[in-house]
């Protein structure tokens, strides 16, 4: 049967049904200036036409381009059967589980993701995933002051700059009072660090690897920090944990990163996936969801949500967030992609990267003019190197022959105008990187 329209005296009668004699009335709350007004909008197409536009549009997209692009989004191989699994409408539609009797798979999935995130970070607690990286660290550093009825965050510049310019914005208005140390060649500046810390803060804030690839051990950190009794956040590039210490055995109380490189393209800017664990002592200001493992009275297992800590569900005055369902789809992800991978081959992916790291920084050494900004640290699978020309132009000679050479530093800290930072990762082959060494060989 074909479909029929609404007709103009349809209209009418819904309209007296309410009350209302004009579709203008439903509107009459709206003050005039905060109307659209009518909307110019072109005709409607069919379902072929549209398939044919969107695909004249994806035609001007930049494709097949060698990516050296990191700066905490990385561009990893994802095994098939990963988008297989997340793909089945059981999780891909799955939504919030508030009838655990009938969301046993999805709370278990949740359950595992859980487990998978605590020993990654060498912490005993994680929740059931935030929006982003960025989120996850404004979420820790408010759990924190909630922790310590302190006002005061300690955040060192190696943290990335995306995520401090997050924290600036989420903070502005909330009566934080947000110190922000400059680095120390790379690596967070213990002196600076210390002159800052007193009795009334909360926590201090490192990220590892830092932002320019850096990697630090930062158990003295916390150690300063425990001594006045404010917490160590750590935020982390979950691949590294292949090869580097937990933040947890370095003392971190609470830790959380970005979960893309764990399964997820890099996609137009989403979506992304924020993690956090912490300590159990900690766990009832915690933000977000908790899904625990229990046993019915038959002695089967069986999975509920054990901690709900949303105003949904909870007095308005007690809740810590609103984060809710969020990034269910991509925890479960995140999942599928770490149990693909297990123990051992999260390890030698790790090991990959740091190695290809390490061999295009040795080609590009050869250059004249180029060195290694930080050349005394040790790094994990991204650095920055220093450049005769500014890395802007750099970038735009070497996207010609699609080469997305790397991050311009210039945008964040103006000082560093010829400084390049470079990710590899398990895709970037021999053959990729002599051609970027090779084409950057002949625009220096």
């Amino acid at each position: 049967m074909p479909f029929i329209s609404n007709t103009d005296q349809q209209r009418q009668d819904m309209l007296a049904e309410m009350g209302l004699s004009d579709v203008e009335d439903l509107f009459a709350d709206i003050p005039a200036e905060m109307r659209c007004g009518k909307l110019d909008l072109p005709a409607g197409l069919t379902e072929q036409e549209v398939r044919s536009r969107i695909a004249s549009l994806a035609d001007h997209n930049v494709t097949g381009t060698v990516s050296f692009l990191g700066g905490g989004f990385y561009d990893h191989f994802i095994p098939a059967a990963v988008e297989a699994i997340v793909s089945r409408s059981e999780f891909y539609t799955a939504y919030t589980p508030y009838q655990p009797e009938i969301s046993q798979g999805t709370l278990q999935a949740i359950y595992e993701y859980q487990s998978a995130i605590c020993r990654l970070a060498g912490m005993e607690v994680a929740n059931a995933s935030l929006y982003d990286g960025g989120t996850a660290l404004y979420e820790a550093m408010m759990m924190a002051l909630r922790l310590t009825g302190r006002r005061r965050i300690i955040v060192d510049e190696s943290v990335s700059p995306i995520y401090r310019t997050m924290i600036r914005s989420y903070t502005g208005n909330l009566g934080i009072e947000l110190i922000e140390t400059c680095h120390d060649n790379g690596l967070p500046d213990r002196d600076a660090i210390e002159a800052e810390l007193n009795d009334q803060t909360a926590a201090v804030v490192v990220q590892n690897p830092t932002f320019f690839g850096c990697i630090d051990n930062v158990s003295d950190i916390a150690e300063l920090a425990h001594a006045r009794g404010a917490m160590l956040i750590a935020s982390v590039y979950p691949i590294s944990l292949g090869i580097l210490k937990p933040p947890g055995e370095m003392g971190a109380d609470i830790v959380t990163g970005e979960g893309q490189s764990l399964g997820m393209p890099v996609s137009f800017g989403g979506p992304y996936l924020g993690f956090m664990a912490t300590r159990t002592k900690h766990v009832r200001k915690m933000p977000g969801r908790i899904v625990g493992r229990t046993v019915d009275a038959q002695g089967r297992d069986g999975y509920v949500l054990a901690l709900q800590a949303r105003e949904q569900h909870i007095r308005r005055e007690k809740a810590t967030s609103n984060i809710c369902t969020n990034q269910g789809l991509c925890a479960l992800t995140a999942l599928a992609y770490l149990c693909m991978l297990g123990k051992e081959g999260l390890s030698e992916l790790a090991q990959v990267c740091a190695d290809k790291a390490w061999y295009l920084q040795q080609r590009l050494a050869e250059l004249p003019g180029v060195t290694l900004r930080h050349g005394d640290r040790w790094y994990f699978n991204e650095f920055v190197v220093d450049m005769p020309l500014p890395a802007d132009k750099v970038i735009r000679k070497l996207m010609v022959r699609d080469i997305s050479a790397g991050f311009p530093l210039v945008r964040y800290f103006p000082e560093m105008d010829h400084s390049l930072l470079l990710a590899v990762t398990e895709k970037r082959t021999k053959q990729e990187m002599d051609l970027f060494v090779h084409v950057l060989e002949t625009i220096l």
